[in-house]
């Protein structure tokens, strides 16, 4: 099976590293942050799972990356040459992909997830935006496209709000964000924009006796990878971010931090540096953390070092902890999401915590047949995880 990532697959890094892909952090320079020194209170780390004898109060947490819906390594290698018609081609197979992978249906799915686990706070992935205009984006003067086809997030919330959930974002992080021409419709061509974002729900029908929500952070990576466009002096700014909330429930205060870091691949150095500055960034604080997402670093040790360098930082992981002998592999899914077995390889979706909670429980969702919608497709190409969490 295939690596499917929300923007790029590990084939379309392979291109990129031959094309011309260059490493940004304000530059087109590769700089690693060094490690700042962690608050005080990674010196005193909860324990891994709950003591029976604690009685703080649960936090129920799920992350859930929704999958943008196609295999985009064609429409980036097209761009990397600069192949006008290529690019056409391959935007026009990818959006005929996104509209077969429906994700209007696939999000009826997601919020029965939701409905059933009954998070208290959702982090969300590839949290798509489609829009289309005018057929312009490789002239020297684009007309951004403005028109909405697919709004993911807007479409989740409806179906949210028609099960009488009550969730609001609490942060959008917008990261990626191209447009290339395609064919929409026959004989119709358009500019077809896709904006990434990852985004933070939280439920609104606690009382703000009970739950106080403050302090909400948003960043991008300074360390990111740049496409260059053929020879036309554009690029594509392959952006990752992350979104943070200092949350009190019944009076313990904590931070909640969602993210999505660069795919595994010849693109390795930059997931490092991201997740380096995840622990510079929003993580470094005295509060406890509990810090989820698709860190697409495998929690086996045989990808990337990013996962142990979370763990060395004192991050527990909720998985390990609930469950240490199982794999509780995340990702996997064909990206046609029409698989009929399920051959999950790599655990990559995470619940980390530090500083204070512990683990109660966790699971993954979107592993089983019967969580597929009545068309057959699954709910995304990755599981989600659930968690819960305790305050001590």
């Amino acid at each position: 099976m295939r690596r499917i990532a929300l923007v790029l697959t590990i084939a379309l890094a392979m291109v990129l590293a031959c094309a011309g892909v260059v490493l940004a952090q304000g530059s087109t320079t590769l700089t690693v942050p060094a490690q700042e020194q962690q608050s005080s209170t990674t010196g005193a780390l909860a324990i891994d799972r709950c003591s029976s004898t604690k009685d703080g109060p649960p936090i129920p947490v799920m992350t859930r990356n929704l999958y943008l819906g196609a295999d985009l390594s064609p429409v980036f290698a097209a761009a990397a040459k600069g192949d006008g018609p290529g690019i056409v081609q391959a935007t026009t197979a990818a959006w005929q992909d996104i509209k077969a992978t429906n994700f209007p249906e696939r999000a009826g799915a997601l919020a029965d997830e939701i409905e059933h686990s009954e998070p208290l706070l959702v982090s969300l992935q590839e949290v798509s935006l489609f829009r289309t205009g005018p057929p312009d984006s490789i002239t020297g003067t684009p007309t951004p496209a403005e028109h909405v086809e697919l709004d993911y997030l807007d479409i989740l919330l409806k179906e949210l709000d028609q099960r009488g959930l009550h969730y609001a974002p609490v942060t959008v992080t917008k990261e990626a964000d191209a447009e290339n021409p395609g064919y929409t419709a026959p004989g119709v061509l358009q500019d077809i924009r896709l904006t990434d974002r990852d985004v933070i729900l939280a439920r609104t029908d606690v009382s703000s006796s009970k739950l106080q929500l403050s302090n909400k952070q948003m960043g991008n990576y300074a360390t990111y990878a740049s496409l260059p466009i053929g020879q036309t002096g554009q690029s594509i700014k392959l952006l990752r971010g992350w979104g943070s909330v200092d949350v009190t429930l019944r009076g313990q205060t904590f931070r909640f931090i969602n993210t999505h870091l660069e795919q595994e691949g010849p693109l390795n150095a930059i997931q490092v540096a991201q997740g380096n500055e995840i622990l510079n960034g929003p993580a470094n604080t005295s509060l406890p953390v509990i810090l989820v997402g698709d860190f697409n670093s495998r929690a086996d040790g045989t990808g990337t070092p990013t996962y142990s360098n979370l763990i060395g930082a004192g991050f527990k992981d909720a998985w390990s902890a609930t469950h240490p002998r199982e794999l509780g592999n995340t990702w996997g899914h064909e990206a046609d999401l029409l698989n009929t077995t399920v051959d999950f390889d790599r655990r990559l979706d995470l619940v980390l915590f530090r500083g204070g909670p512990c683990a109660l429980d966790a699971d993954v969702v979107g592993d089983e047949l019967g969580d597929r919608t009545p068309s057959g497709l699954w709910p995304s190409d990755h599981g989600g995880v659930v968690a819960t969490l305790r305050g001590e």
